[in-house]
């Protein structure tokens, strides 16, 4: 399973308030506690935890590359939240397929 497969399932179990407080956790998670963003450094310390496996560090850098918006090299608390959210599309369709039934 990816992780553009398990976001929308976890949205169904937990409501849209109860992922973004578990975003919110995967980010705690991820960052580098000194910076308070997501490094290269901070993810590839910390992929192991999350069971994510031998990623190379091209991936890694990759990963953070996908979702710096502001181009400093790390991901900040809103950019990880948009990356989880742009890696699952569903989700965002769901949700306002929901939203719109009202």
């Amino acid at each position: 399973m990816q992780l553009q497969d398990f976001l929308p399932l976890m949205a169904r179990k937990l409501g849209a308030e109860g992922l973004i407080q578990e975003l919110c956790k995967g980010f705690q998670l991820l960052m580098e506690p000194r910076t308070g963003k997501i490094t290269f450094q901070s993810l590839k310390q910390n992929v192991a935890r999350l069971g994510l496996g031998e990623l190379r560090d091209d991936e890694l850098l990759e990963m953070v590359r996908e979702g710096d918006l502001d181009e400093d090299g790390a991901l900040d608390h809103m950019e990880f939240c948009i990356l989880m959210v742009r890696l699952s599309p569903e989700l965002m369709e769901e949700e306002a397929h929901r939203m719109f039934q009202y």
